[in-house]
Order: C-alpha cells, then structure tokens, then sequence
C-alpha cells in the first residue's frame, strides 16, 4: 500500500478553519497547541507505517477522526484529574491533554507499542500533564480517583461502567464518546449508574452521528 504524503501547512490551515465553525468555535486553541496537534497528527502517521497504529492512513482523515473528533468533547470533561481508557495510541487524551495543559491526564491501554508512542510524543511535545499507563482497565488500581472517565469507540456503555467502575471519585462522571446510540444500550445503564446526559455533536468534516453520553454513580 502507497503512504500517504502528508502536507503540513495544510493540514494546518484546515485546523485553523475548523476552529472557526460552530462545531469547535467554543474552545480556545492557541497557535502553539494547534502545531502541537498537527505535529500528533505527523507523528502518528510516521509510526503508524511501522506500528499499526490505527486504520486511518490518510493523514488529512487522521485530522478530521483524531484530532476533531477527540477535542469536540473537550466541553463536557469534569474536573481535574482525567483517565482515557482504552486509548489506542492516545486518542482523545493526547489532543484533549494538549488543550488542557491545567489538568492532568491518564491515558490507558494494555498494548506496549501504543503506550510506547504515547510516551514519545508526550516527550517530544513537552505534555508534561499526561502519564501512559499499560494496563488492563479493569486491573488498574489508582492511587488517587478521577474526576472524568473518558472512552472514545472503547465499549458498550454497560461494559465500560463494568470494567471501570472502580475509577471515579465521589463525585465523578463518565463520559463516553459513542457513534449512533441505541434504546437498548441506553436502558442497559442500570442502578447505581443513572445516565444525565446525551448530547449529539458534529465534528467537522465528519459525515457520521457522534453523541456524548455522560453518566454518574449515585
């Protein structure tokens, strides 16, 4: 399979745009984390040749289901301390951790080679909020609760709150990044769980249905 070349100024301009529609307008995004971005987006296409580390080849489609699609929850994050789990090669953690530099992040996955790239790239950028943790989630026993449990296409609602009930404070909130939604996951969340929340929201560029769902522990 040919690599796709990868066009950094325009990748660049494309971001910029985006921050200007409806869909993103709301978050605050310096000229220094928008070349922090594009330069997770290089960086995940130069490893992903040799790591695998997503399906998504064309870097102007890493872009749009990476970076768009992982900072449009940004809003909906609770809190100080937040665990992606799940994450894959860092996604959303590492886009949302660069918006945030103010919160601390851990992000989440038992595979060496993702947790490996997450590290190198949390170096190479100077993310100095994100810690990589290879683990199982439902193995991973924190010292201190999180404030926000972020999954992005990581399970079903019911099973993301089976494996990682354990991971919320008091007061804490799961938030759940989730394509079209169904009655039948939705009723699936049962006592002590209660979800207070599903927004849908569009990412730019993106011909899908995408929904946040938020859901606290009573």
């Amino acid at each position: 399979m040919t690599k796709q070349r990868i066009n950094l100024p325009q990748l660049r301009t494309e971001l910029s745009a985006a921050l200007t529609t409806p869909e993103l307008s709301q978050l605050t995004v310096s000229e220094h984390q928008q070349d922090q971005l594009i330069a997770l987006v290089a960086a995940l296409h130069k490893w992903n040749g040799a790591y695998n580390l997503t399906s998504v080849r064309d870097p102007q489609d890493m872009l749009v289901r990476h970076i768009f699609d992982s900072i449009a929850i940004g809003p909906y994050l609770h809190g100080k301390r937040i665990i992606d789990v799940g994450t894959g090669p860092g996604l959303p953690g590492l886009p949302l951790a660069i918006l945030y530099p103010e919160r601390q992040f851990v992000l989440l996955d038992s595979l060496g080679k993702r947790i490996s790239f997450i590290r190198q790239i949390a170096h190479e950028l100077k993310l100095t909020n994100v810690t990589a943790v290879q683990a199982r989630v439902e193995e991973y026993l924190p010292e201190i609760q999180f404030d926000s449990v972020v999954s992005r296409a990581f399970a079903s609602l019911a099973d993301m709150l089976r494996w990682c009930h354990h991971l919320t404070s008091a007061d804490g909130r799961f938030v759940a990044l989730k394509g079209q939604l169904t009655e039948d996951e939705l009723a699936a969340v049962e006592l002590p769980f209660v979800i207070t929340g599903t927004y849908p929201i569009s990412v730019p560029g993106l011909d899908a249905a995408r929904h946040v769902v938020e859901i606290t522990k009573q």
